[in-house]
């Protein structure tokens, strides 16, 4: 006893205790877990909502929930989203100094020196009742444009894939802040008990140059851990050890997890660290999983027209629209953030050959999502972002007869449908280059600011004390962009 004690007095440091003073969250985390419907108090004709903070949403939101597929390697925008007919008469000429106006180039085209500029090889179309032009490359995503906003005024800092990546997930460049998909399990919770809410889909991947990721691209940073998003796999089970051992039953598991959580509320009241009610919590939450995550995976109850919808692909465990189904199937459960990664966009020779196949793996499973959404009447709660971390330059890298295009953070495209974004529009414009920004320039603080926003929040209200800080998704910057909103 007198050892323990001895480790009670060691551990409860000055900033352990101000740090739980301040917050409150071991409280009322472990509150949260004593009773059930502590946090699942709903107003007549509201949703039950499991965790969350007092008082968010500020407002009355448009959407519930988000689907955000992130295209890791940066997709091109000159060649998908961002027709330029001014490059028929600029192709193959030099890209004018006035233009690049001293920009840093990164060490795989600093070297050149010629920058010829290279129209896209494909042809666009105008298509919908908004005649919005898209790429041939993709005849799905031309099919709901009606639906959705394009952005092309989308700017950034960073110029590697890493920070920028890590610069769209969590607001700064640097790793160690907080995703924001645990912003949001942190600030709204879930609107399930049973399934995390926050969870990670990975699409396999085909290009043998593709960028790697890591689980700190959805980890909670300084916020307690309960708030990381959860990984789901493509193969065996969706969650490691979701499956009881051989032998064993779910009385016993139960038994089990009673007993452990006895222990570990008396660790807790006796060394006070906030990471005991998170293990708690995860217990709860794994043990309830597995009963909603086995028929949440199961996609033979869905009929035919579901894979006529989103191609054959769909029955492809891992494949894009596999993880596209799967994320409709996951917000139809009240899963609150769902982030699906593909991989394979990172073209710096032969766009040619490489870009199409990604596009095509892509195409279909994105397109269908949206009227998939629409039919069953999810998609006006539902916020669908499609994108990467920054874009593509419109002069060559290498050989121009078989070009690639690199990193290009000054401007790039993406989009955004359902909950709250004005459908069938474009919003922004670059320059005849397609090189800069030329008319309502659109950066990652405001993109973060307008998620939250359609959300509910007011980000420069949804704040979290680290380390004698006001910590924010958007730093201290950030402005809604109002223009794309219903």
């Amino acid at each position: 006893m007198n050892d323990l004690l001895l480790e009670s007095q060691l551990i409860q440091n000055r900033r352990q205790f101000f740090g739980r003073s301040s917050t409150g969250i071991g409280v009322t985390a472990l509150a949260s877990l004593l009773n059930d419907d502590l946090f699942a108090g709903k107003k007549p004709g509201e949703a039950a909502r499991f965790g969350g903070l007092q008082g968010i949403p500020h407002f009355a939101p448009k959407a519930k929930r988000v689907i955000y597929l992130l295209q890791s390697g940066a997709p091109s925008q000159i060649d998908l989203l961002d027709y330029k007919p001014s490059l028929e008469k600029l192709h193959m000429q030099q890209l004018p100094d006035s233009i690049r106006g001293g920009q840093r180039l990164t060490g795989m085209t600093s070297g050149q020196k010629s920058f010829p500029v290279v129209k896209s090889p494909w042809k666009f179309r105008q298509h919908g009742k908004s005649g919005t032009w898209i790429s041939d490359l993709l005849p799905h995503m031309a099919g709901v444009v009606d639906d959705i906003c394009v952005v092309r005024s989308m700017h950034t800092e960073a110029i590697n894939h890493d920070p920028a990546v890590t610069f769209f997930q969590s607001g700064h460049q640097q790793p160690g802040r907080p995703s924001i998909g645990a912003w949001l399990s942190y600030g709204l919770g879930s609107e399930t008990e049973n399934l995390p809410s926050f969870v990670v889909l990975l699409s396999k991947n085909t290009f043998h140059q593709a960028q790697p990721l890591y689980d700190r691209l959805w980890g909670s940073g300084f916020l307690p851990s309960e708030y990381q998003g959860v990984k789901f796999r493509s193969q065996g089970d969706p969650v490691l050890y979701l499956n009881d051992p051989a032998g064993d039953s779910s009385q016993n598991r139960r038994a089990m997890l009673d007993r452990l959580a006895r222990l570990n509320r008396i660790r807790e009241k006796e060394i006070g660290d906030p990471e005991i009610t998170t293990r708690l919590a995860q217990y709860e939450m794994a043990y309830r999983m597995q009963t909603s995550v086995p028929g949440l995976a199961d996609i033979s109850d869905e009929p035919d027209s579901t894979f006529k919808l989103y191609g054959e692909e769909a029955r492809n465990p891992g494949s894009h629209a596999a993880n596209c189904l799967l994320a409709r199937r996951l917000a139809e459960r009240g899963v609150r953030f769902i982030q699906l990664f593909h991989r394979g966009w990172d073209h710096h020779s032969n766009v040619q050959r490489y870009l199409p196949t990604i596009a095509r793996e892509t195409d279909q499973g994105s397109a269908a999502l949206i009227a998939d959404l629409k039919r069953r009447d999810m998609l006006d709660e539902t916020l669908v972002i499609w994108g990467g971390e920054f874009g593509r330059t419109v002069y060559s890298q290498g050989n121009p007869t078989s070009f690639g295009r690199d990193h290009h953070p000054r401007c790039f495209s993406i989009w955004m449908a359902g909950g709250g974004i004005k459908p069938g529009t474009t919003y922004g414009q670059t320059d005849d280059y397609c090189y800069n920004v030329a008319a309502d320039p659109v950066h990652v603080h405001d993109f973060h600011a307008t998620i939250l926003h359609c959300l509910g929040i007011d980000h420069e209200k949804l704040t979290y004390r680290f380390q004698g800080r006001d910590y924010r998704l958007t730093d201290v910057h950030g402005k809604v962009v109002r223009g794309i909103l219903t």
